[in-house]
């Protein structure tokens, strides 16, 4: 019963981490145009603008930042997979479970955490770049800890995915969403 409702969680939050990265991925398209028309504007109008630049910056700042719950989520964050795919299912599903539990969510509580703290501060004093035309600082700085917190809510239900496998719950696929990735 409890497994069950922890398994309704998980695919909520995989749901809202496929949503978050197939939105960051659509702001790589911004990016490009963004940064196109700052080349035309620049060489062919002679124009330039600090907050062009700055803005291609939030944006690919938030494409790496909000994709690494999605990242997760498809298995396609930076592993040994020599070591891993010589291991059982098992083995590997505790190896992750483990690395889950004692690395992936203490690090990110604690940059959600200190991300928080550095948003509101920010907030609270109206921060603007330091650059002429530059943009405000704290919208960007929200990011931080939406992004922590979206990769520790992954963590959570990658977690949730090793233990329903672990007691037999689940099939191995399921623990490990894309096998495809493995060796």
């Amino acid at each position: 019963m409890i497994m069950r409702f922890l398994l309704a969680c998980s695919r909520w939050i995989d749901a809202l981490n496929e949503r978050a990265g197939r939105y960051a991925a659509w702001l790589v398209l911004a990016c490009i145009l963004i940064s196109a028309a700052n080349a035309v504007a620049r060489y062919g109008f002679n124009f330039s603008s600090n907050a062009f630049l700055e803005i291609q910056w939030y944006l690919y700042s938030i494409v790496f930042l909000c994709a690494a719950g999605y990242t997760l989520k498809h298995n396609a964050h930076v592993r040994i997979d020599i070591v891993s795919a010589r291991l059982s299912s098992r083995a590997r599903a505790w190896i992750d479970l483990l690395g889950g539990l004692f690395m992936l969510l203490p690090a990110a509580a604690i940059m959600l955490w200190f991300g928080w703290s550095a948003f509101l501060e920010s907030y609270r004093i109206d921060e603007v770049s330091a650059d002429a035309g530059g943009l405000l600082r704290w919208p960007i700085k929200f990011v931080i800890p939406l992004a922590f917190l979206l990769l520790m809510l992954q963590g959570v239900s990658e977690s949730i995915k090793r233990i329903a496998f672990l007691r037999g719950l689940a099939p191995a696929e399921q623990a490990r969403r894309d096998p495809e990735h493995e060796l």
